[in-house]
């Protein structure tokens, strides 16, 4: 008697867990709707920085006085780069953007994966992971690298991708154990196309590596390409004007942002504004028009 009533009672406790489970999995399958947070591309200072005409303090003062909700420093901008700088200022820098109400998105650095030479790749390596370290005292989910630039055409492009690929995951592993995700830019150099940029990320296949979108350096058809890629998308980088063709032409941003909204992605959109003109008046004016694309889509 009592051992069917234990008996009952765990096919009861059973049924009620596997309930439970169904439902809690369910729920997790369900879609989200997009979720968008608007970012500053440092690059868009990149000459007031360079030249000492502004500095990371100022660049946060920016944006908080024009409601960005994040900023995404670029490493290049931090003093004594490619070295990472003392805990102190990464600390001051944390802590004002904190005190601000901003997010730090992300950063970058400039590596070279394509250079032939082994002993040039691992000081890329190293670059990357030291600043992955700086990115988790400093609160950053992502670090954007490049594929890079040297001249390999004479090297058979698959033997490029090999080394390229073990490179990428030294790296993502590093990522990994400091949580912070590593991102890679198609950013017109060796990866051009949308394919070879998927290549890339498949074969790193890791959930700490993604893209980082660069809307203009697609050059043939570029929605069709973002929308090919957006599913690998952890950040990106929105800009004024991209290529149809090989035909410089300013970005449609109510059809961009309901390729985003379709995708489904969730994140930071980060703008980033180039060529002559005032920065400051540039980045102002490219932000009004993306809020009011984001409002069409009702974000």
């Amino acid at each position: 008697m009592n051992r069917n009533r234990k008996c009952r009672s765990w096919k009861s406790v059973i049924v009620i867990f596997l309930a439970v489970s169904f439902h809690l999995g369910a729920f997790a399958q369900q879609k989200l709707p997009t979720k968008l947070k608007t970012s500053l591309n440092a690059y868009s200072f990149n000459g007031p920085l360079m030249k000492g005409e502004m500095n990371l303090d100022d660049l946060l003062d920016y944006c908080a006085a024009n409601q960005f909700e994040a900023v995404d420093i670029t490493a290049y901008y931090f003093p004594g780069y490619p070295e990472v700088p003392s805990d102190e200022y990464l600390y001051h820098i944390k802590q004002k953007a904190f005190l601000l109400g901003l997010e730090i998105s992300g950063t970058g650095v400039r590596n070279d994966f394509t250079d032939p030479d082994p002993d040039k790749r691992k000081a890329s390596v190293e670059l990357v992971k030291n600043w992955i370290i700086a990115s988790e005292k400093l609160g950053i989910p992502v670090i954007r690298v490049f594929s890079g630039t040297a001249d390999v055409k004479d090297i058979p492009r698959e033997k490029v991708v090999d080394y390229m690929i073990d490179d990428l995951k030294e790296c993502v592993e590093f990522g990994k154990a400091h949580g912070v995700v590593v991102g890679i830019q198609n950013h017109h150099d060796f990866l051009k196309t949308a394919n070879q940029t998927i290549e890339i990320i498949k074969r790193v296949n890791s959930n700490w590596f993604g893209l980082i979108l660069d809307i203009g350096s697609f050059r043939t058809d570029p929605y069709k390409e973002i929308e090919k890629t957006i599913p690998y998308a952890v950040s990106w980088q929105l800009k004024e004007n991209l290529y149809v063709n090989g035909i410089e032409q300013k970005t449609d941003l109510n059809k961009l942002m309901k390729i985003i909204q379709q995708s489904g992605y969730r994140g930071y959109i980060p703008l980033e504004t180039l060529g002559a003109g005032d920065p400051k008046v540039k980045v102002a004016g490219f932000l009004k028009e993306i809020r009011a694309a984001m409002n069409e889509i009702g974000e």
